[in-house]
C-alpha cells in the first residue's frame, strides 16, 4: 500500500482561517498591490472568522469562485490562444475573485512556478479526457465536488447523457443559483446531489437514481486536496464497488514534497489560500498513485505530470509558460478498454 501523507490533524502549522491577513501582509509583494486588494481580502477573511458550519460554508464557496475567476480569465485570452476555454465561467464567479485574480496573476504565476497554468491545463485535459470517453460510449457521468464547473451546461454534453452533480450542499445552492440567473432553467439531464464528503457517503448518489449497470465517468476536478485520506479512500472504495465495468475516474492531487511548512509560507497557499479558505488536507509521494487505486479496484492507471501536460498544451504562444511540478493527474479505468488521451 503507498502511503499517504495527511495534513488535516496537527500538520499544518498555520491556521490559515485565523491568521489568513497575517499571512497576507506578510507575502513579499509589491506595496501598492497589497493595499489595492486589501479591502477583498479583508471581506473574505472575515467571514471565515466564522465558526462551523458557516465557515465551510464560506470556504468551499470561496474555492469554486477562485477556480471559475481562473478560467474566465484565460478564456478571455486574445485571438484564440487560451488554454481552455469556459463560455460562462466569468458569470459563474463573483466580481471580486475575478478582479483579485486578475490582479495577481502574474505575479502569482511567477511566484508558484505555473500553478494557474496547471489549473488551466487540468481543464483543458479534463474536458479532452471527456470528449475521448463520450466517443467510447460513455452513458452516465458524475461530476463530484462540481463547483461552478459549467461542463453539463454547454456541448458536447447537452442532452447527451445522465448527468450527477455532486458538492457541498452551500456550494451547490449557489451554483444552482447563478445557473438559472445565466441560463433561465436547469437542464433536464442533470441531478444535483448535495453531499458533504467528510461526513456523508455517495451512497446518496444511489438515491438520486444513479444507475450501477451504466458505464460512467467520474470527474473529480480540484477537490482531492481538501479532503482528508478517510474521505478519499471511502470514495475510491466507493467506486470499485458500484460503478459499472469498464467505467472511468480521473482526477488530480498534489505530490506530498510540496506539502510542507515552506510551501505554506508560498504566495499560492498565503494569498490564495485568502481567497479560498480551505486547508490542504491530502496529498501522496510521487509514483505511488498507482498503488493507492490498485487496491480497490482500480486498473490500468495512466499518470499524468505537469510536463506531460506543457508538451501537450503549451505550445505556440503558451510557450513559455509554466506548469507547476506539484499536481498530477491521474485516470484509470475500473474494468477493461481504458479509454486514453494521447501524450
Amino acid at each position: 500500500m503507498s502511503e499517504v501523507v495527511c495534513t488535516c490533524s496537527g500538520c499544518v502549522d498555520v491556521d490559515v482561517d485565523v491568521v489568513a491577513l497575517d499571512q497576507y501582509k506578510a507575502v513579499d509583494f509589491p506595496r501598492r498591490l497589497r493595499s489595492r486588494a486589501a479591502s477583498g481580502v479583508q471581506l473574505m477573511t472575515t467571514r471565515n472568522l466564522k465558526s462551523g458550519a458557516v465557515m465551510r460554508r464560506t470556504q468551499t464557496i470561496s474555492t469554486a469562485k477562485g477556480t471559475a475567476a481562473v478560467w474566465a480569465i484565460e478564456s478571455e485570452r486574445p485571438g484564440n490562444t487560451g488554454i481552455c476555454h469556459d463560455p460562462y465561467a466569468r458569470r459563474f464567479t463573483s466580481t471580486v475573485f475575478y478582479l483579485l485574480i486578475r490582479l495577481f496573476a502574474g505575479y502569482g504565476e511567477r511566484r508558484t512556478h505555473g500553478a494557474l497554468t496547471f489549473i488551466v491545463c487540468r481543464s483543458r485535459y479534463f474536458d479532452d479526457y471527456l470528449k475521448a470517453c463520450l466517443a467510447s460510449g460513455m452513458s452516465q457521468l458524475v461530476i463530484l465536488g462540481a463547483g461552478l464547473d459549467s461542463r453539463t451546461y454547454r456541448d458536447p454534453l447537452q442532452g447527451v447523457v445522465k448527468i450527477f452533480e455532486v458538492d457541498h450542499p452551500a456550494t451547490q445552492a449557489s451554483k444552482i443559483k447563478r445557473v438559472k440567473k445565466v441560463l433561465g432553467t436547469i437542464p433536464t439531464n442533470v441531478v444535483y446531489v448535495p453531499i458533504d464528503f467528510d461526513e456523508e457517503t455517495l451512497d446518496k448518489l444511489l438515491a438520486y437514481g444513479f444507475d450501477r449497470s451504466l458505464k460512467t465517468l467520474f470527474i473529480w476536478e480540484g477537490v482531492t486536496y481538501y479532503l482528508n485520506w478517510k474521505a478519499v479512500d471511502a470514495t475510491l472504495a466507493w467506486l470499485g464497488t458500484n460503478a459499472a465495468p469498464s467505467s472511468t475516474i480521473i482526477f488530480d492531487y498534489e505530490y506530498a514534497f510540496a506539502s510542507t511548512r515552506a510551501d505554506r509560507r508560498h504566495y499560492l497557499y498565503s494569498v490564495l489560500s485568502c481567497l479560498d479558505g480551505e486547508r490542504r488536507a491530502f496529498c501522496i509521494k510521487s509514483g505511488q498513485i498507482e498503488d493507492l487505486l490498485a487496491g480497490r479496484g482500480v486498473t490500468q492507471v495512466l499518470d499524468v505530470s505537469a510536463d506531460q501536460l506543457k508538451r501537450l498544451y503549451c505550445m505556440g504562444p503558451n510557450q513559455d509558460r509554466t506548469v507547476a511540478q506539484k499536481y498530477a493527474i491521474v485516470h484509470a479505468e475500473i474494468g477493461r478498454h481504458q479509454v486514453q488521451v494521447s501524450t
